[in-house]
């Protein structure tokens, strides 16, 4: 498992689940695009409830940073050829609107940085 930062688009719409214990989770699929021109498709699961709401909110085609622990893998496509993926559990979700919102305050504020720690 790798502890990581991923930004890409959405690939189709996220769906809400509950498992066995009674709590809910969301999944997605990300398209991620890679330096040589591919594109990398991982598969994500939030439990974070606050992060299933962002993830929610979005759609086919959004834009979305996530933070979470991602695991490598090998998955064999509808053509037959065998294809990299990734799994990524995420514990937090960040849209552009929310970029734009905390870029907003920090420019209300004066503050040149955020400081989360």
């Amino acid at each position: 498992m790798i502890d990581t930062i991923i930004q890409g688009k959405l690939y189709g719409a996220p769906k809400t689940g509950t498992g066995r214990n009674g709590n809910t989770y969301t999944t997605a699929k990300l398209r991620v695009a890679t330096a040589g021109g591919d594109t990398l498709m991982v598969s994500v699961i939030v439990f974070d409830e606050a992060a299933q709401h962002v993830l929610q909110a979005l759609a086919d085609g959004d834009a979305v940073a996530m933070t979470g622990t991602l695991t490598p893998k090998v998955f064999q496509a509808k053509d037959g050829t065998w294809r990299p993926g990734l799994d990524l559990v995420a514990q937090a979700v960040m849209s552009p609107y929310q970029v734009r919102h905390k870029r907003a305050v920090v420019g209300k504020t004066g503050i040149t940085e955020i400081n989360e720690g």
